[in-house]
């Protein structure tokens, strides 16, 4: 498949769980693969499986809640890739705590990774997606966003904030012919899920919970994003923008 031959696509935190099988699967449809992360040695990994499977991508350190390095970074992809076509915002950080057991300072962490960094990331690549008239991004946010999630109350006001910015960035920029979406996972096998479980002190009866309400039967896997990931990216999503689209196996079914 080549959906996406010729396309420079950048994804942000592409050094872990959904951003590698995001990139990959990207790299597997053509497209020339930007992998951000601020672990650079977990991108450097990623794009040389990449490399060596056939693939053409390049690994970028990046600290999205630092602008400076935003803006480096997405001029040092243009220099080697080419022009951004896709955007693809994945990097996320959570804490696993109750709300009133949380400070502020772990309140600015989460807010400068999950919503500020994405702003970073929109102000440096729309201006050139307008310039040329195309342009797609996806934002990738949470169902912790739709209806909440006990222990996760900062993460989920700047997930729920992410969708209301997408919707808005989708507005102003229709006319450029930019196209603006969003996939919320649900509960997935990834570093982040790890941590929460082991937050929740009971991991394994965590598990057992969130098997048995998931209609599907499982957790969800990193590679179970990127086919919608990658449809929200492609030519077929050319007449959808502002949507906002749960991988959740079930868990949440928003009408």
């Amino acid at each position: 498949m080549t959906k996406f031959a010729g396309k420079t696509v950048i994804v942000t935190g592409g050094g872990g769980g959904i951003g590698s099988a995001t990139s990959r699967r990207f790299a597997q449809a053509g497209g020339k693969v930007a992998v951000f992360d601020r672990d650079l040695p977990a991108a450097r990994r990623v794009v040389d499986g990449i490399v060596a499977a056939g693939g053409q991508a390049a690994a970028f350190g990046c600290d999205i809640t630092n602008r400076a390095e935003v803006n480096a970074a997405v001029a040092a992809t243009e220099a080697q890739l080419g022009p951004i076509d896709v955007l693809v915002n994945n990097a996320g950080w959570d804490v696993f705590k109750p709300f009133t057991k949380t400070e502020p300072a772990q309140w600015d962490k989460l807010i400068a990774i999950n919503l500020t960094g994405a702003l970073h990331m929109h102000h440096a690549v729309l201006p050139g997606m307008a310039a040329r008239k195309a342009g797609r991004i996806v934002n990738i946010a949470s169902d912790a966003a739709r209806v909440g999630s006990s222990g996760e109350a900062v993460y989920a006001a700047c997930k729920g904030g992410l969708v209301a910015f997408s919707k808005t960035i989708a507005r102003e920029h229709a006319r450029h012919g930019i196209t603006v979406n969003v996939v919320c996972p649900g509960p997935t096998d990834t570093a982040l899920f790890a941590e929460y479980k082991e937050g929740a002190g009971n991991p394994e009866k965590l598990m057992e919970a969130f098997t048995r309400s998931i209609p599907l039967g499982r957790i969800g896997q990193p590679d179970d994003l990127p086919g919608a990931i990658l449809f929200f990216a492609s030519d077929d999503a050319s007449f959808i923008t502002g949507q906002v689209l749960s991988v959740s196996g079930g868990l949440t079914m928003n009408g």
